[in-house]
């Protein structure tokens, strides 16, 4: 394979996706992207987002890894990794330094340095620092600035949020992708990557709220003016929708799970009382009619306990009904039927489905679905580091011919060593 290699790595409690894309140059669109592959297997060995059992995990992770080597017909090197989990969380910071020409002129290089010290404010005893992200600076004084370069001043000050995780866990994480034999390009929490992909950029400039709907965990990341102001990720998914059904019909998880998927629904007008259907059907041992206007019940009162919990989130961030472009729905979760409506009507905000439906493919049946948000949102992050770093390279970057494959790849290779146990 001739054109460069991004792989997005989403490691979930229930399914692990691999997204695979290529980058291409031309001198009249520049740099693009496009998904050439795209893989699904069952997880084991992590729960609610971190690593339960090593060594199941480290075989899952390989299987996913072998059936996308088998899809491309090439060996995937390296990966730009998912994270996520409870363990992780936002915290703000604050950096501020002079600036170092004599002219006062703001270069790139002093807004390194202040997003450095804004790192450095923080000193986590038990986290790693997975980002930090800028969310405004001041230029002596003057705020309200969203890029200072070029600009002229003495002093500048950045507010940025940080985004920490568990060092244990974190590391535990790496340390199961390092197994495989897989190189990590880059870090990411996921819910974050998933949110940027499945939104554009005039709704996080309006003010909207993406809730990843997974297995065993539900996050929620707020935007407004562009910026990430709150985070959160919830102990609570569809695992829990499914074990409710499975209690309130006396069944296996494995017929409740069956049942959900193929008559599940939160809104129990959807049925008359006479809707039945027998759960033989689906696996049972025992022949047993039930309404599906029940299960519909059961399934309701789970899916708004999830959004009394996102509306918990908005009201921290002072945000409860206040987002215009809204709520966007994505993960395997999103997709039961009626929960687009029980979001409207618990959050009190349009809501959506979202899926990362502008990037191209030659697989939109996959890619364009919203339980692979999160694996094209890791390979659209690798993507905008290539294409930043290309701006900061100059455009002989991509020049054709000699070592041009090389010379992307080990920009893209931002290995964490420090994570390494």
């Amino acid at each position: 394979m001739s054109q460069p290699l991004l792989v997005g790595l989403d490691i979930g409690s229930s399914r692990i996706r691999l997204a695979m894309g290529q980058i291409s140059s031309s001198p009249e669109q520049g740099l693009s992207l496009s998904i050439v592959g795209a893989v699904e297997v069952p997880s084991h060995g992590i729960s609610k987002g971190v690593v339960s059992a090593l060594e199941d995990a480290v075989a899952a992770v390989s299987a996913g890894l072998e059936q996308g080597e088998r899809q491309l017909g090439v060996p995937i090197e390296e990966a730009v990794v998912g994270i996520g989990g409870t363990h992780v969380r936002i915290m703000d910071a604050k950096g501020v330094v002079g600036v170092s020409r004599s002219d006062g002129d703001i270069r790139p290089e002093d807004v390194e340095r202040v997003m450095e010290s804004a790192r450095s404010a923080a000193n986590p005893a038990n986290e790693e620092i997975l980002h930090v992200l800028p969310h405004g600076f001041s230029v002596d004084g003057q705020g309200g600035i969203t890029d200072p370069v070029g600009m002229h001043g003495i002093r500048i000050e950045a507010n940025a949020h940080l985004v920490l995780g568990l060092a244990g866990n974190v590391r535990n994480m790496t340390k199961c992708v390092f197994r495989t034999g897989l190189d990590i390009a880059s870090l990411v929490f996921g819910p974050l990557a998933c949110a940027t992909a499945v939104t554009n950029a005039r709704e996080r400039e309006l003010g909207v709220c993406v809730v990843n709907i997974g297995a065993s965990t539900t996050s929620v990341i707020l935007f407004e003016e562009g910026n990430l102001i709150h985070a959160k990720v919830l102990p609570i998914g569809a695992e829990h929708i499914t074990s409710d059904v499975a209690i309130g019909l006396r069944t296996s998880l494995d017929v409740a799970e069956q049942i959900k998927l193929c008559h599940g629904s939160s809104v129990p007008d959807m049925f008359n009382k006479q809707d039945e259907i027998d759960i033989a059907e689906f696996g049972a041992d025992a022949s047993e009619r039930i309404s599906l206007h029940y299960v519909s019940e059961i399934i309701q009162a789970r899916t708004e306990e999830i959004f009394e919990k996102v509306e918990e989130e908005l009201r921290v961030a002072d945000r409860s009904g206040l987002l215009p472009a809204g709520a966007v729905l994505t993960g395997g979760g999103a997709k039961l039927p009626g929960i687009v409506e029980t979001a409207k009507s618990s959050l009190r905000l349009p809501a959506s489905l979202g899926a990362a439906t502008h990037l191209q493919t030659s697989m939109p049946e996959l890619i364009h679905d919203p339980v692979f948000g999160t694996a094209a949102g890791l390979v659209q992050w690798g993507f905008e580091e290539v294409r930043n770093e290309q701006f900061r390279s100059g455009p002989r970057m991509f020049e054709k011919g000699g070592d041009a494959v090389k010379k992307i790849t080990s920009l893209i290779k931002k290995v964490f060593r420090s994570f390494i146990p």
